[in-house]
């Protein structure tokens, strides 16, 4: 990861500092994710992200995560089939037992 951030600053050198760690940014890209930031936050790990390739990759691997933990907790819904075969087989099993 690089801290610097490659761009013209106003001593000529080409390179300044990132407002934002990368260390920090990584920290808190769930908050980024969840929009659980400021907006002043929020405009700091996104500037940090549109200029650090690596952070961006990491980022969008984390936001495919979230993705799929999301999906994979979203309710199912049944068949509609799926109440009637259930209501008729605890009926046949409630006549057997009464039998």
């Amino acid at each position: 990861m690089n801290d610097i951030i490659g761009g013209q600053s106003a001593n000529g050198n080409g390179l300044h500092r990132s407002s934002l760690e990368c260390s920090e940014a990584l920290l808190r890209v769930f908050e980024f994710l969840d929009g659980e930031m400021t907006e002043v936050d929020e405009d700091a790990v996104r500037a940090h992200l549109d200029a650090c390739a690596e952070c961006l990759r990491k980022f969008d691997l984390d936001q495919m995560v979230k993705f799929v933990v999301k999906r994979s907790c979203e309710p199912v819904a049944a068949p509609s089939h799926l109440r009637t075969t259930i209501v008729q087989r605890l009926t046949v099993m409630r006549m057997e037992l009464d039998d």
